[in-house]
């Protein structure tokens, strides 16, 4: 089984043991031992079906890792955030997922308007299983709890992930905006109601939801 460890908070190192591991092509900084690099194109099961998403435009390319050593993983200075599934589904943004254990399956999940509002499509990216996933953020990720009628608004330029078991609604709430004179991205929220964990970074992304 793949051993993932943080080296710092900005570099993830995986230790192989003749086991392999899936991450974004081009996030090797370094490696040491026997491994091999092999690029996946082409849809099918786990992170190849991330390849290319003719449907919403977006495009994501994985390579497979395997070998024995230690492989050191890195996307543009972005905090990595570990996060372990022992048979639930993690829900990420296909632009924060750096690498999972090849015993995790991913694919996609519909989200309709709530995607059209982070400007990602209408589509996101689903993992579960057993093992390790890692996760980027702009910045030190935020995990908040979400409890049974306690429900959390996250604007959609800063959500990154969730966990558990969470429904997810859009709302609008322009009313306190107004009263102060502003319009922004905090008039559309994504609402998180259920059980479960949200990931969210301190740093927002140009979405459509900030355009109006």
């Amino acid at each position: 089984m793949a051993q993932f460890r943080m080296q710092g908070s900005r570099v993830l190192a995986v230790d192989l043991a003749g086991d392999s591991v899936k991450a974004r092509n081009g996030s090797m900084v370094a490696y040491d031992g026997q491994m091999t690099f092999k690029r996946m194109t082409g849809g099918g099961e786990g992170l190849r079906g991330l390849v290319t998403r003719r449907i919403t435009g977006e495009k994501m390319t994985v390579m497979e890792v395997q070998g024995q050593g230690t492989c050191w993983f890195a996307e543009r200075a972005t905090e990595i955030n570990l996060v372990r599934l022992s048979g639930e589904r993690l829900h990420v943004e296909a632009s924060n997922l750096l690498c999972t254990e090849a015993t995790l399956r991913t694919g996609t999940e519909f989200t309709g308007l709530r995607g059209a509002s982070e400007g990602h499509g209408l589509f996101t990216t689903k993992v579960e299983g057993q093992g390790w996933a890692a996760v980027t953020s702009d910045g030190p990720a935020v995990i908040l709890r979400v409890a049974p009628g306690l429900p959390l608004r996250v604007d959609p330029g800063a959500y990154v992930a969730h966990t558990g078991n969470l429904k997810q609604s859009f709302r609008t709430d322009v009313t306190w905006r107004a009263l102060v004179g502003e319009t922004g991205g905090e008039s559309f929220q994504i609402e998180f109601e259920g059980d479960g964990l949200v990931y969210v970074q301190p740093s927002e992304r140009r979405t459509f939801a900030g355009d109006a």
